[in-house]
């Protein structure tokens, strides 16, 4: 076990913040088991620690498999670390069978979801959900481009060339980051509101929560953008008895629809600290709607909001005004809060930015099913992130920092390891105002017993 203490040192990037939140969580065990059936007889290296130690090095800004350099250069603090040809064996050896292999590392990542949630208490996502203060999912999609031939790979609809992945995030809400649930990588050329992806995506991020109910009701809200929209998505989510919360796309006829809403029903909208915001309403549309085929009891809430000074008018714009919309089947809330809610969806787009600088914005493979597997990777790398924050950052501003920050404060502040009485010691440097941080944060993750078998 490593023992931390202070003193003055020069070898850097002591990362056991990473790797005692992997013990704690007990993702060593649950993926060397999922994947035993890929591990070869007489081999040195666990197909389970490899994956770890390829997340770890995306968590410190690796975006390839050579990248593992940086962890072979440290076997005093992560170990054996498998050789390049190795770690390319293993990929490709997992690519061969890529859906058994997706579906033996998402259970390990479940099962260690459930433990982290369940030692986190009070700050876990899913800590007292109910239908007025539901756990979050929110979708969304993300362009990557590939710089080189690469299976799969297609023109996007901006007109570059790459693979078009559908995301599905656990929200933290404002104390924390987010974590991915689920990536599901497709061609670039992928429409952007193809139910069946969305649905797909949905259906295994319902599956990694800790307690896998296909049905978990409204304390479970999924927020999408106006790709998630559709019919048939909002139909099987509906049957799935979540709460949801879509953009919607305005019939053509919205400007006659417009004029049918008295003026005294519009209500201001709120900005993020729940003050009124000048220059932006609400009202509900519902009643206005022909919404033959679209799910039983679905409300339609309208924003009006003058452009922003330089911006360009649009032909759809009524009045001087820009009219967006979105739907949500949740009842009981003033259509302020409703509209707060969704809005804050945009927190997705910050996961995505973290997730691309996780290893998300290299696709460095040339197999499809290859690049899958990087997939659960960078999964993998953001559950740790996340992880680290919920179980040795809570109740500091440290939880809510992108992994940059966390790289320059955190996870390269020089040390040195020490052996002494059959004990490791890892001694922080003094000079760093953020040692002490770092003390108390490994000091509880060692507190925390691995799980059972």
């Amino acid at each position: 076990m490593f023992h931390p203490c202070f003193k003055n040192g020069t070898k850097p990037r002591p990362i056991h913040l990473l790797t005692e939140t992997i013990r704690a969580a007990g993702l060593d065990r649950g993926l060397s088991e999922a994947l035993a059936g890929w591990r070869k007889p007489l081999a040195v290296h666990d197909p389970g620690k490899i994956l770890l130690d390829l997340a770890v090095s995306l968590v410190l800004g690796g975006d390839a498999l050579s990248d593992l350099a940086t962890l072979r250069a440290e076997p005093g603090v992560y170990g054996s670390v498998a050789s390049d040809p190795t770690v390319s064996r293993l990929i490709k050896a997992l690519a061969d069978d890529a859906d058994k292999a997706i579906k033996a590392i998402s259970s390990a990542r479940q099962q260690a979801r459930a433990t982290v949630w369940g030692v986190a208490g009070v700050h876990a996502p899913d800590h007292g959900a109910t239908a007025e203060q539901p756990l979050i999912i929110d979708l969304d999609a993300s362009l990557v481009t590939a710089h080189s031939e690469k299976q799969q790979a297609a023109l996007t609809f901006k007109r570059g060339y790459g693979f078009h992945p559908l995301l599905a995030f656990a929200d933290h809400g404002a104390d924390g980051t987010g974590e991915a649930l689920e990536i599901l990588l497709r061609p670039g050329n992928a429409g952007s509101n193809k139910a069946s992806d969305h649905i797909a995506v949905t259906k295994a991020a319902l599956a990694q929560l800790p307690d896998r109910n296909p049905r978990p009701g409204r304390r479970v809200l999924v927020r999408a953008d106006g790709a998630g929209g559709t019919k048939e998505f909002t139909k099987w989510l509906t049957g799935r008895r979540v709460a949801y919360s879509v953009g919607f796309t305005l019939p053509m006829d919205t400007a006659e629809l417009y004029h049918q809403i008295p003026e005294w029903v519009w209500l201001p909208a709120l900005n993020a600290d729940g003050e009124a915001r000048d220059g932006a309403d609400l009202a509900e549309l519902t009643g206005l709607l022909d919404l033959t085929g679209w799910p039983d009891g679905m409300r339609v809430i309208v924003r009006r909001e003058r452009p922003h000074p330089g911006a360009q008018l649009r032909f759809d714009d009524v009045d001087g005004y820009r009219l967006t919309a979105f739907a949500t089947n949740t009842r009981g809330a003033t259509l302020q809060q409703l509209e707060l809610r969704h809005r804050r969806r945009a927190r997705c787009e910050d996961r995505i930015r973290q997730a691309k600088t996780t290893g998300l914005a290299n696709l460095p493979l040339h197999g499809f099913d290859q690049n899958r597997i990087w997939c659960q990777i960078i999964a993998l790398a953001s559950e740790l992130q996340a992880w680290t924050g919920l179980l040795a950052l809570a109740g500091h501003e440290a939880r809510r920092w992108e992994p940059k920050r966390l790289r320059y404060r955190l996870f390269s502040i020089p040390a040195t390891i020490a052996r002494r009485a059959r004990r490791i010691h890892l001694h922080l440097s003094d000079r760093s105002p953020w040692a002490g941080l770092i003390h108390a944060g490994i000091t509880k993750l060692q507190g925390l017993p691995a799980p059972a078998t």
